[in-house]
């Protein structure tokens, strides 16, 4: 059975956010029409509730979620600890929460398929990194978002 490395789950795994806030990772799906479709996603809208078992909080609305809502399927891209990693996920929308605060497109998923790469000629030193507008804001309501997918 495919599983996340010890390394990418401690992205994943929901824990000390704010060592976690300027990184941002890519969700690939495929649209309509056959053509790849990349968003960015965040370790406050995605959480490994264990190595095979992810969960997704993903705005409602968007091309992303439609996309993954019609076909089931996603790949999740992440540079980490110098690694690229490639995580392929089935993927089921779950029911909306009557009471959450932020109000997502959630989804649970398992992982299909997960693989490294490492190039032996050179190292990886950074993925996407961002930087957060209002630090404390966000971060509170990645905690709150990550709460309602633990449910």
């Amino acid at each position: 059975m495919a599983q996340l490395s010890n390394e990418l789950f401690q992205l994943l795994n929901g824990e000390k956010l704010a060592g976690k806030r300027h990184e941002a990772m890519m969700l690939q799906t495929v649209t309509e029409d056959g053509w790849p479709h990349t968003a960015m996603i965040s370790a406050g809208e995605i959480l490994a509730r264990n190595k095979t078992d992810i969960r997704l909080a993903l705005w409602q609305g968007t091309t992303t979620t439609a996309n993954i809502a019609r076909t089931g399927r996603a790949l999740f891209v992440a540079c980490w600890k110098g690694k690229a990693h490639y995580v392929r996920l089935s993927l089921k929308k779950l029911p909306e929460l009557k009471d959450a605060k932020h109000p997502r497109a959630r989804f649970a998923g398992t992982v299909e398929a997960a693989r490294e790469d490492i190039a032996k000629y050179a190292d990886i030193i950074s993925g996407v990194q961002i930087e957060l507008k209002d630090e404390a804001a966000v971060l509170r309501r990645w905690e709150e978002t990550l709460g309602e997918l633990r449910k």
